[in-house]
């Protein structure tokens, strides 16, 4: 096990706070490991280092640079051995609960209490290998294009994930961001997408392109695109544009989260709606995290590079609590919106077995 990887499982042991990630595509893996177990959070985002940060609420919480050692290393490969079997079993009280809330959720759209809301469940998984550290290295073996994380501190929990979203990228005053929705297995061929799908991702890139232009003097937006993550794909569109002040990615960013595609439109009534009827705390589940103010594999400040925290897990014990979710619009049909959640779920399932 290389040093980062040690490093990493010494300060679980310690109980001390660090990350460990490897962006999309590349080649390295960053480790950042606070010097105390203090909980620190960001104000203003000038700070640099990496942040964590939760669905709902203003506590994001920050792992500073200026008080943690930095370690970067070359990915080593790994050999993994996939035992899920992806036909597992269907929990039929689990179904139908969702299905119910999904319900819940096109009546309140056809009554014109929102055109979109994002509905997700829970599913706890049993683990017979809790080595935290492995689990890591799988998810960066297995999705090379997403943003791959494990993130501890003991006044937070222990998380790990692998996200294909990207929520802001920001270089000096160029930002970028994406639109993602609507979802797929993968399959060869031809990929067709429905009214609904379509529908559900243009609301996305519509209220993201509007709500940049007070803070923007140039925007571009690619026609939208198949893009796979996994054993899935999604509609996608990407979105750049040229600040008019670098002083304002706090506020883009309070614009962006959460995106129509973790909560809905208007955002405050399907914000309202989740946390009344979805029945859990979501925590970090659609929250945002990543590099605040620098690239620290590159040492290049006045950069950031933030993810929507999907596909995503929080380990506690021997069990690890699942959070999977779908974007419901007027069309959308409840059971093929719980199968859609269960495609998800294989994402950490498949490093999970």
């Amino acid at each position: 096990m290389s040093e980062l990887l040690k490093k990493g499982t010494s300060y679980l042991k310690e109980e001390m706070p660090f990350v460990i990630y490897s962006k999309p595509n590349e080649a390295e893996i960053i480790g950042i490991f606070q010097k105390d177990n203090s909980l620190n959070h960001t104000e203003n985002f000038t700070e640099t280092g990496f942040v964590f940060a939760p669905f709902d609420g203003e506590k994001f919480v920050l792992i500073p640079e200026n008080d943690s050692d930095i370690l970067v290393e070359a990915i080593s490969e790994i050999t993994i051995l996939n035992s899920l079997n992806s036909a597992s079993e269907i929990n039929s009280e689990v179904k139908e609960n969702f299905e119910n809330l999904v319900q819940k959720g096109i009546d309140a759209i056809h009554s014109g209490t929102f055109q979109k809301v994002v509905l997700s469940r829970t599913e706890a998984v049993s683990l017979e290998n809790a080595d935290v550290i492995f689990l890591f290295q799988k998810l960066v073996a297995t999705y090379k294009t997403a943003f791959k994380y494990c993130f501890f501190h003991p006044k937070i929990g222990l998380w790990l994930g692998a996200t294909p979203e990207q929520l802001l990228k920001v270089n000096s005053n160029e930002i970028k961001t994406v639109a993602l929705a609507g979802t797929q297995v993968f399959h060869e061929g031809e990929i067709i997408w429905e009214n609904k799908e379509k529908e559900e991702q243009q609301f996305v890139t519509d209220f993201i392109s509007q709500n940049l232009d007070e803070f923007v003097s140039e925007k571009h937006t690619s026609d939208p695109y198949t893009y796979r993550a996994g054993n899935i794909v999604h509609i996608k569109t990407d979105i750049s544009a040229t600040l008019k002040d670098k002083k304002d990615v706090k506020k883009v960013l309070k614009i962006l989260h959460p995106t129509p595609a973790v909560c809905g439109l208007p955002k405050l009534k399907a914000k309202e709606f989740i946390i009344k009827e979805e029945g859990y705390n979501r925590e970090y589940y659609s929250g945002f995290l990543g590099e605040l103010n620098k690239d620290l594999a590159k040492n290049e400040f006045e950069k950031s590079d933030l993810f929507v925290n999907l596909r995503c897990m929080k380990i506690e014990d021997k069990t690890a609590s699942l959070f999977i979710g779908c974007g419901i619009t007027k069309d959308s049909d409840p059971e093929k919106e719980f199968f859609e959640t269960v495609n998800k779920s294989l994402t950490m399932k498949k490093i999970l077995f």
